[in-house]
C-alpha cells in the first residue's frame, strides 16, 4: 500500500442524543470523495473513539467502509487502552475489508519499548492488514523509538508512519534511518517539513472542512515540486494550524468547522464540550482568510 495524498481521519457526526447521525456521516464522505481526497481513516481520535465503545467504533467503520465501497481506502483505528480491544478492532476491520489499519501506543499504561513492540504485533497478527503506526507521545505518554521500530519495522504489514510528536528530529530519523516505512505528517504545522524531507501523504483533521486547501498544498509540493507556492499555501494555512495544534480545542473546532462548511456535527460527547460564540466567530473569521488566500495563489494571483 502506497501512501500519497490527503487521508482524512473523518469525525463523528452526533444527535443531541448523543446517537450516531449516519446521515450526516455519509454526507461528509460524500463530500471529501467529490473533493478529492485519497483516503479515509475511521474510529481516530478525531473522531471521538475515546467515547465510543469497539462495538460502535465497528458500527462506525463498517458503515464507512459499505457507503465509501472501494471508492477509496478505508483505514481502520485500533488505539485503544486494552490489547483484547485493540485486537477486537484489528479483526473487525479485517472481517469488514478495510484497506489497512491505523496502530498506536495504548494510552496511560506506558509500556516499554518492548512491551509496545509485542503489543503493536499482536495486533498485527490479529489484521494481517496493511499497518500504519501512530507515533503520538503527547497523548500516548511514550515515543515508538528505535528499539520499538527495529522490532516492529520487521513486519511486512508496517507500511507507514503518522508521525505527530511535534518534534522535527523524528522526521530526520525517520527519513534517514527508517526509509522502508513510508513518513505520514501527522502534525499540522509542520506540513511542509514533512513534504520536504520526503513524506507524500498527510493524515489530516482539517480537511474534514477544507479538503481542497490541503490537496492544494499536497499537489504544490509533492505532486509538482514547487515549494516556493508550497511555502506561499502553508503560510495562509498557519493561523488555522495554529488554532488547531495550540489552541486546546482541537476536535471542537474540526466539527465546527465542518458545521461552517455546510454539513451536520452535532455536539460532543462528554467530557468535551463545544466552542463558545467568541471562538466560533474567531474560527469562522480563520476559515474565511484562509480559504480566500488559497484561492488567489492556486489560481495563479
Amino acid at each position: 500500500m502506497v501512501l500519497e495524498g490527503i487521508y482524512t481521519p473523518l469525525i463523528t457526526p452526533f444527535r443531541a442524543d448523543g446517537s450516531f447521525d449516519l446521515d450526516g456521516l455519509s454526507d461528509l464522505i460524500e463530500r471529501l470523495i467529490e473533493a478529492g481526497v485519497h483516503g479515509l481513516i475511521s474510529g481516530g481520535s478525531t473522531g471521538e473513539n475515546y467515547a465510543e465503545t469497539v462495538e460502535e467504533r465497528l458500527e462506525l467503520a463498517r458503515f464507512i467502509t459499505e457507503r465509501t465501497n472501494g471508492r477509496l481506502p478505508v483505514i481502520v483505528g485500533t488505539g485503544a487502552m486494552r490489547t483484547p480491544d485493540s485486537i477486537a478492532l484489528a479483526e473487525g476491520a479485517r472481517e469488514m475489508g478495510a484497506d489497512a489499519i491505523l496502530l498506536g501506543t495504548p494510552p496511560y499504561s506506558v509500556p516499554t519499548e518492548q512491551e509496545n513492540a509485542l503489543n503493536a504485533l499482536a495486533i498485527d497478527r490479529a489484521a494481517g492488514l496493511p499497518i500504519i503506526l501512530y507515533n503520538y507521545p503527547g497523548r500516548m505518554g511514550v515515543e515508538m523509538g528505535r528499539t520499538f521500530l527495529d522490532r516492529v519495522g520487521r513486519s511486512r504489514n508496517v507500511i507507514g508512519i503518522k508521525e505527530s510528536s511535534g518534534d522535527i528530529n523524528r522526521v530526520h530519523l525517520l527519513a534517514r534511518d527508517y526509509p522502508h516505512i513510508q513518513m505520514s505528517c501527522g502534525m499540522d504545522d509542520q506540513a511542509l517539513e514533512f513534504f520536504a524531507w520526503g513524506a507524500h501523504s498527510w493524515i489530516c483533521a482539517g480537511s474534514n472542512f477544507l479538503p481542497e486547501e490541503h490537496i492544494a498544498l499536497y499537489e504544490a509540493c509533492v505532486v509538482r515540486g514547487d515549494f516556493t507556492k508550497g511555502r506561499r499555501i502553508m503560510s495562509a494555512m498557519l493561523p488555522l494550524m495554529r488554532v488547531l495544534e495550540q489552541g486546546g480545542k482541537f476536535i471542537q473546532c474540526v466539527k465546527h468547522g465542518v458545521e461552517v462548511s455546510g454539513l451536520r456535527a452535532g455536539p460532543m460527547r462528554p467530557p468535551l464540550k463545544g466552542l463558545n460564540k467568541d471562538e466560533k466567530r474567531a474560527l469562522g473569521q480563520v476559515i474565511d482568510t484562509l480559504k480566500t488566500t488559497v484561492k488567489a495563489i492556486t489560481e495563479g494571483n
